[in-house]
């Protein structure tokens, strides 16, 4: 079974405006509403490439219930926990000679939501994949990440971790089985700039030491690198194409790691083409990736990627 956590789920309202001018009427040339945080998209993608997930989180008032509601009647089982104060946030991402975002708050989250979450993960077994993945909202205890580590610990739950920051760095000592930091995240634990592949893998290999099974880096344009739980380095440059929707494209590669992960039977290189493939399926589409893009993007990269040892 794979499970992702949301804490902070959204609509996200995608928007495109030519020439957007503050202080004046702006007028859409694109609209679109998709039930949005990154484990839902994580969720999205890995249903996109045929693998079913329960998708857990907080959600409150009438736009929790459209969340709920997107997720269910696209085939995702939504066990949402609702919060009785506030209300599910709208993002909005705005398109025009610049990418905009104005994010929401989300809803007031209580001791016993907090709780509610601990026994709906407690019943995770042996081979599960968890993924956990955003920022804490400011009502939830900033040590959630290493509370449920800590609380499955032992079990064989493949846990994956995408965040940044001190929410990473205190879960590596948890082992977690998969964290995908971007470059300037990676960069940012250790005060440098990475902006090269060769650059990245002396750190990644820093965060595997500090106690992460496997070590994904995106890199946008740059491609990814992986160093896997059995000590392979891979790299590939990101395949060719017009990037149109930067959102969802790291849970994307998440997704695909995962999707190839399990289709290759613990494959590192297959699940690290897989990623790549899906993370820039998602870049190059309004939409986030489908399996049909993922599958001619492995095509282009399959000969691509470079094990360096």
């Amino acid at each position: 079974m794979i499970c992702t956590v949301t804490f902070n789920p959204s609509l996200d309202y995608i928007i495109r405006v030519n020439g957007f001018r503050t202080g004046t009427i702006n007028r859409t040339t694109y609209e679109r509403i998709f039930a949005g945080g990154k484990g839902i998209n994580v969720s999205t993608v890995l249903r996109s490439l045929g693998h079913a997930s329960t998708a857990y989180g907080f959600t409150a008032g009438f736009t929790g219930q459209e969340i709920r509601h997107r997720l269910e009647t696209s085939g995702i089982t939504a066990r949402f926990i609702e919060a009785a104060e506030g209300l599910s946030r709208i993002n909005v991402k705005m398109k025009s000679d610049e990418e905009t975002e104005i994010n929401g708050q989300g809803p007031h989250l209580s001791e016993e939501n907090v709780n509610e979450l601990f026994r709906q993960l407690n019943e995770l077994q042996k081979d599960d994949i968890l993924v956990i993945s955003g920022s804490i909202p400011s009502t939830l205890p900033d040590d959630m990440y290493e509370r449920i580590m800590n609380l499955l610990a032992g079990r064989g739950i493949k846990i994956v971790v995408d965040a940044a920051g001190k929410l990473l760095s205190r879960v590596l000592p948890c082992q977690p089985f998969l964290v995908k930091p971007n470059n300037h995240e990676l960069g940012g634990l250790f005060n440098v700039e990475l902006h090269t592949r060769e650059e990245a893998v002396p750190y990644a290999l820093k965060l595997k030491e500090a106690g992460a099974a496997n070590v994904l880096v995106s890199m946008a344009g740059e491609g990814a690198v992986l160093v896997s739980e059995h000590n392979e380095i891979f790299a590939c440059e990101a395949p060719q194409g017009t990037v149109v929707n930067s959102v969802g494209a790291g849970d994307s590669m998440v997704a695909g790691f995962i999707a190839g992960y399990l289709e290759s039977n613990g494959d590192y290189r297959t699940a690290f083409e897989t990623g790549i493939a899906a993370g820039s399926a998602s870049a190059f589409s309004e939409e986030l990736a489908s399996r049909e893009e993922t599958e001619r993007l492995r095509t282009m990269i399959h000969d691509r990627i470079q094990q360096i040892r």
